[in-house]
């Protein structure tokens, strides 16, 4: 991609090779623990599925024991191996043992490693295998209808209600909607479990669970096969439970997740070293399933200023990326995220939006890029706002966006009717028609307003990263760095989940998957 903005290469080069070093130094903490989640993943790729007597679902009750006995340390895999090659019991069998109190991990034969692995592997290949015929349903479906080239028409649906929600997101679809994206009820990320089943209750969302996406995503199959046209499916791995989620968008088929590596910690006060251990395996998972993550950088310029604060942006894209690459996750499913978020009243907002994006564009040119509308400025005037989206969906088109989060003209007011989808629909169809070949027939002035901003942008960008390598990421993320949220390596939700891995720990997935990616 020729450059439009006269970037610094070299200081593009150097504010990644800061995010690197970043990134490195942050691995070598993850690469020696695992949490609660991690290992609950791990079950439910062994097939561990379903709940107890009392509701609770069975990984949880698996992690459970192996907290009390203290033996989180060697991991699930381990022990779960060791029990099924003493009993001869599947991995479902031994976690209903396990939770009638049949079996005591913590007295079972303790065999090698290898032979632990040896009694997984059935279990391992059947997850493995359907997680590979779900990229290539995805990929047949591609082929067959072809692929929408151009930014992908991204809308909610948030009734909390999955049946509700499944008469919406086929409609959206029929209206022209690409993505559909399930939001995920309040507090969800915060729930150290994942529910289980269909749900029809949720405030602001609907609970993700395994059992409504596969309703969904049966649906959205269904009216993409109508429409001759597949339409994507997103839902949230983020939170508590951002690994364990992550598996089940996989072995269900979703092709979207969102997926930071800060987002839990700045926004739901998740622990630092928690979130971070989980972040990994999560996108580990994401990569070998084909699913295009979503980063939330986008909520930065909700709690900071847009302007003042658009380098914690770039900063935080290259982080993600970074983090990304250590989890094998291929530059194709980095849907960095950014967001059109400046004051409308400040003279010449739009120049700085376009930078921005173009700047994003440009440093990440293979990246699917996920751009938010305007939210933070939005009020009550429906005519005011729908032109601010207007304008948003302008920069998408000019700046080749690849995932666009359509901005509705009642932001401000109400979760979204079908109607105002519609309308939202219409306006960016529009545009995108109209205006689709602008951004190659414009130019930028040499050291104009929009050249400038860009490089300002970088430039403090790769200083604040040189801080962060600095200070490392858990003393960046206390500093208050990030959206002037400050968090302690120590506080927030989860930390009792994190245990130091012992000599016996292993973890059969990873290096599977990740050799899967290439």
């Amino acid at each position: 991609m020729k450059s439009k903005l006269n970037l610094n290469k070299e200081l593009v080069e150097k504010a990644r090779m800061h995010a690197k070093n970043v990134a490195i130094d942050t691995q070598n903490f993850i690469d020696k623990h695992t949490t609660v989640a991690v290992e609950r993943t791990v079950l439910r790729l062994l097939g561990v599925d379903r709940v107890d007597f009392y509701g609770v679902p069975m990984p949880n009750v698996v992690v459970d024991h192996l907290v009390k006995k203290n033996l989180l340390s060697g991991g699930a895999a381990y022990y779960m191996g060791c029990a099924i090659a003493t009993t001869g019991l599947n991995p479902q069998g031994v976690s209903q043992q396990i939770g009638r109190g049949k079996i005591d991990l913590s007295l079972i034969d303790k065999i090698p490693a290898k032979d632990a692995l040896a009694a997984l592997m059935p279990y391992i290949k059947k997850s493995v295998a359907k997680i590979k015929r779900n990229k290539q349903k995805r990929s047949a479906y591609l082929r067959k209808y072809g692929d929408k080239q151009g930014a992908l028409l991204y809308v909610i649906v948030a009734t909390g209600n999955i049946y509700e929600d499944i008469v919406q997101a086929k409609a959206a679809a029929k209206q022209g909607a690409d993505v559909i994206a399930v939001i995920r009820t309040t507090g969800q990320s915060l729930l150290d479990y994942v529910p289980y089943g269909a749900t029809t209750e949720g405030f602001g969302g609907t609970y993700a669970t395994q059992q409504n996406f596969k309703l969904m995503r049966a649906a959205l199959d269904e009216v993409g096969e109508e429409q001759h046209r597949y339409i994507r499916l997103c839902n949230y791995c983020s939170g508590l439970c951002m690994p364990e989620i992550a598996a089940m968008g996989a072995l269900e088929r979703l092709d979207v997740m969102l997926n930071d590596a800060l987002y839990g910690i700045l926004f739901r006060d998740i622990n630092m070293k928690r979130t971070i251990i989980d972040q990994y395996f999560s996108r580990v998972i994401n990569g070998f399933a084909g699913v295009i993550i979503n980063t939330g950088e986008d909520n930065y310029l909700t709690t900071a200023d847009a302007v003042a604060e658009a380098h914690t942006v770039l900063a935080s894209q290259l982080l993600n990326e970074q983090f990304a690459i250590m989890a094998g996750l291929p530059e194709k499913y980095m849907g960095l995220g950014h967001a059109f978020e400046i004051d409308p009243s400040i003279e010449n907002g739009f120049l700085y939006e376009l930078a921005q994006a173009q700047m994003a564009r440009e440093i990440f040119p293979k990246a699917p890029l996920k751009y938010m509308p305007p939210t933070k400025y939005m009020t009550g005037n429906i005519f005011k706002g729908h032109v601010q989206d207007a304008l948003f969906n302008v920069v998408t088109t000019m700046t080749h966006q690849r995932i666009h989060l359509l901005g509705m003209l009642t932001e401000a007011i109400h979760t979204p009717f079908m109607a105002d989808r519609a309308l939202s629909i219409e306006n960016a169809r529009y545009i995108q028609t109209t205006m689709k070949d602008l951004g190659d027939e414009i130019v930028f002035k040499k050291d104009g307003i929009i050249q400038k901003r860009a490089n300002e942008v970088l430039e403090n960008a790769t200083d604040l990263l040189e801080k962060i390598e600095q200070y490392g990421l858990f003393g960046t993320l206390s500093r208050g760095v990030f959206a002037d949220i400050k968090r302690s390596p120590d506080g927030g939700k989860g930390l009792e989940g994190v245990v130091e891995k012992n000599e016996i720990y292993f973890n059969p997935f990873i290096d599977i998957m990740k050799e899967g990616h290439k």
